[in-house]
């Protein structure tokens, strides 16, 4: 074999003979792009040229098989060369257009071959939304990946998951039900919100060379009284006016379930009293914490109330808005 000859996969794929992985990659995805019979329905030369350029990246993608046909061991095909320069049809480890060997009619990734899947994802993409749309690389429009390569997985599938407040702040385990009909447990992540996707590998649709991923979404629902202010959550709690003036311990919700809260005495309302680590996760595993806002609830219609404070406000004659000059 002549140096140009051993020259013309590299020649085949734009780059020079000490052309790095990378840059055989990047150069491969130009091409396979730009060539791929998807995108080349009307053009037999263009899927022609894709068998071959997809050829040249099989055999040079491969280190020691890069490394057999530079030193002129194996031709371009991937077969052992003869003592003198004619290849034979040994097992081959090519990419074969037409009804070359290891396929018939159709193209070949064989043994030993580059991982092609990585590749077309990244081209053409392959995550499919909740109702089944979108690109399906299961195969190659009209080829498949036939022989003992490394055809590319199945969709992606896309699911959004509705969850409740206080299950998303104290991370508590979701189920999800697939379009398969299979029920999982999830866990949420720590720095949940609305927003957050959590990938189940192997959950998504099936495919030759295994299955996609389901790709959940998260959606934090709202709460009628909890609000959620970053990591922290924030109450508005409705307090009597002897608990405000007197103080007591009240009973308080949480997204961890109830418990006491002391209120001071002679509170006002619109004070915030906090409950540490009450809040959401953060990323780091550490809460936020539920900032309570005292609200005093002053009853209706109350005739011997309404006496008293007459009373005491004729006696004390404070005027609460002193300090704002009115």
């Amino acid at each position: 074999m002549t140096t140009d000859t051993m020259a013309d996969l590299y020649s085949k794929l734009g780059i020079k003979r000490g052309a790095d992985e990378a840059e055989i990659k990047k150069a491969y995805r130009k091409l396979a792009k730009e060539l791929h019979p998807d995108r080349n329905k009307d053009n037999p030369k263009a899927t022609e040229k894709f068998a071959e350029v997809t050829q040249a990246y099989d055999l040079l993608s491969d280190r020691d098989k890069r490394a057999q046909y530079d030193r002129g061991e194996i031709d371009e095909q991937g077969n052992p060369r003869g003592p003198f320069g004619f290849g034979g049809r040994g097992g081959g480890g090519g990419f074969h257009p037409g009804g070359g060997p290891g396929g018939a009619g159709g193209f070949d990734f064989s043994d030993g071959g580059a991982d092609f899947g990585d590749i077309f994802e990244g081209i053409f993409g392959r995550s499919r939304g909740a109702g089944g749309a979108g690109p399906r690389p299961g195969g190659f429009g009209g080829f498949s990946t036939q022989g003992g390569g490394r055809p590319i997985r199945g969709a992606d599938v896309s699911y959004r998951l509705a969850v409740p407040f206080e299950d998303a702040a104290a991370l508590n385990a979701q189920r999800v039900t697939l379009s398969s009909g299979k029920t999982i447990d999830v866990k949420l992540p720590n720095g949940v919100e609305t927003g957050t996707q959590m990938r189940l590998g192997g959950q998504g649709d099936p495919g030759p060379a295994g299955n996609g991923d389901a790709i959940v979404t998260v959606d934090i629902r709202p709460h009628r009284f909890f609000k959620r202010d970053e990591d922290d959550v924030r109450l508005d709690l409705p307090v009597g006016i002897d608990e405000a003036v007197l103080g007591a311990k009240v009973k308080v919700p949480t997204v961890d379930g109830a418990v006491m809260l002391s209120i001071p005495p002679n509170t006002s309302s619109g004070k915030t009293l906090r409950l540490k680590g009450k809040g959401f996760h953060r990323k780091d595993g550490s809460r936020g914490d539920q900032l309570v806002t005292v609200m005093i609830d002053v009853p209706a219609d109350d005739a011997e109330l309404k006496a008293f404070v007459e009373g005491w406000a004729a006696k004390e004659g404070r005027n609460p808005r002193a300090n704002l000059g009115v």
